[in-house]
């Protein structure tokens, strides 16, 4: 039973860390209809760039966030200005998927000759410690990883639902047309947003980089995780994201304590299916589709 307990609780502290890094992938979709194939490979582009500043320059992990974050948030505007803005409304879904496929294959070409193949992992003290509460022992990273995640969600609500740019959009997530029509600039919404969905990564990657051994290929198996989270949470829902991510990490750690786990992956996508064929649309999706 201790193990169950345990099991729970780290999905919960993982989950959080993988809402994080679904938030910048569903609020894409939400805002410009982009499917960003791309953002497993920023995420372990991101852990790339704490690594290395933590060998070059020996900066904590958490302090390369004040470098890491920006950059991201720059790498994202100059993807959505030199790539996605091109593409042509009736097509941009589908084209996407090829754009951002592109693009994560020349990032992950670029860190295989810079880095090489070879599987690295960040380091700090709080990666191996940890330390015992109500009989539990809790890594640090994975509090400190789950701290940060709800820190940067709670920003990015506030972001979102508290400040002139997040009502502009929000305006162009419900209804485009409409918003341009009362003044939005819908193009710099979306360019400012995919360059916040893409920064966000920067943490997500930090800490998963922190907990897992990565190469320039790990971003494959990452992406599939994160489109079955915000799929599941329902595509342009943050806290769809979040409840979702939970949830799927929660039930895979169970599943591997009290089962096998060689089938933890495979009950996380076998729920997403259930989910989907009793409500296509996810747990907090919207049935209409947006107008345009």
């Amino acid at each position: 039973m201790a193990a169950l307990y345990g099991a729970v609780i780290d999905g919960i502290l993982t989950g959080g860390v993988y809402a994080l890094m679904a938030a910048g992938l569903t609020l894409i979709f939400g805002v410009m209809d982009i499917i960003n194939i791309a953002q497993g490979v920023l995420v372990v582009l991101a852990a790339y760039l704490s690594y290395f500043l933590s060998i070059r320059f020996g900066l904590d992990l958490f302090v390369g966030l004040l470098v890491t974050i920006p950059v991201l948030f720059l790498l994202g505007v100059a993807v959505e200005w030199l790539f996605i803005r091109r593409l042509r409304s009736q097509e941009k879904t589908a084209m996407s998927i090829l754009v951002t496929y592109a693009v994560a294959i020349i990032i992950e070409g670029v860190l295989s000759v810079t880095f090489g193949v070879n599987y690295v992992q960040l380091h700090g003290w709080y990666v191996t410690r940890s330390f015992q509460l109500l009989g539990f022992y809790l890594p640090y990273i994975y509090v400190f990883g789950f701290l940060l995640a709800a820190a940067l969600l709670a920003v990015l609500f506030v972001i979102l639902y508290r400040t002139r740019f997040g009502r502009s959009v929000r305006a162009s997530l419900q209804n485009r047309t409409a918003a341009q029509l009362i003044g939005v600039n819908v193009a710099r919404v979306s360019t400012l947003t995919f360059g916040l969905g893409v920064a966000v990564t920067a943490a997500g990657g930090m800490i998963f980089g922190a907990t897992n051994a990565f190469n320039p290929n790990s971003g494959y198996d990452l992406i599939s995780r994160l489109l079955a989270i915000v799929i599941l949470g329902g595509l342009g829902s943050i806290g769809g994201a979040l409840a979702a991510a939970v949830a799927m990490l929660v039930v895979e750690d169970v599943v591997a304590v009290i089962w096998s786990p060689v089938w933890s992956d495979v009950v996380f996508f076998v729920a997403l299916v259930a989910v989907l064929l009793i409500r296509p649309v996810g747990l907090f999706g919207r049935a209409a589709a947006r107008a345009q």
